[in-house]
């Protein structure tokens, strides 16, 4: 644990209260990709397989639990509670190119060839790339809710606080995990527009707009 990761945890964190408070106050799950937030539980899943076999710290059980379960109740809410709100003419992506890909990746990139490392490095190509539904629907539609964007940017800036985790790491430990490095890079190169539009429309008090 380092400052960079605790900040990226709590980023993460923050991206899914945003979330869940956009969802209930507007009582609508309208501008949302249901496959992105089932990809994020397909990863999380897959990543916390040792849930119950393998204890790290307080800290880690409770954040895995956390990102299992809150997640999981994202997208119940989003096909239960709300699901007349779910735009399906408008989440259309194809995401089993993303788990397909993510599936290779994880043949490729592995420590070893075993069910666990192997689900392990699947999680982390797949978390890389599991938002691209949720930017695709924002490129459909041209804009959005600020607080759906502010979700979308906290989820960002969690990952990318990762980066300086890993080079914090390599530094003071000489560790250094090449998987989990490039899935990150992936991972923000994908957010890395979103950045900038970010940057460029919403800290300065504009709508967030996209040409559609």
């Amino acid at each position: 644990m380092n400052i960079f990761r605790f900040f990226g945890d709590l980023s993460h964190l923050a991206s899914i209260l945003i979330l869940l408070y956009s969802i209930e106050t507007h009582r609508s799950t309208n501008g949302i990709s249901l496959k992105t937030q089932s990809l994020y539980v397909l990863v999380f899943v897959t990543r916390y397989l040792d849930l119950f076999t393998k204890f790290i710290s307080l800290y880690n059980t409770l954040m895995k639990i956390f990102f299992i379960g809150s997640t999981g109740y994202i997208v119940y809410l989003m096909t239960n509670k709300y699901k007349k709100s779910i735009q399906e003419d408008i989440d259309t992506f194809p995401v089993r190119y993303l788990i397909g890909g993510a599936f290779i990746g994880s043949l490729i990139f592995n420590y070893k060839y075993s069910i666990g490392e192997i689900l392990w490095s699947f999680s982390l190509w797949l978390e890389a790339v599991a938002i691209i539904p949720q930017l695709f629907i924002l490129q459909r539609t041209g804009e959005a809710e600020n607080i759906t964007v502010h979700y979308i940017f906290a989820l960002g800036l969690y990952r990318a606080l990762y980066i300086p985790n890993w080079i914090y790491r390599y530094i003071s430990e000489s560790h250094f995990d090449y998987i989990a490095v490039l899935a990150g890079i992936l991972q923000t190169i994908v957010y890395s527009d979103f950045f900038y539009i970010y940057y460029q429309k919403v800290l300065h008090g504009k709508k967030f707009e996209l040409p559609v």
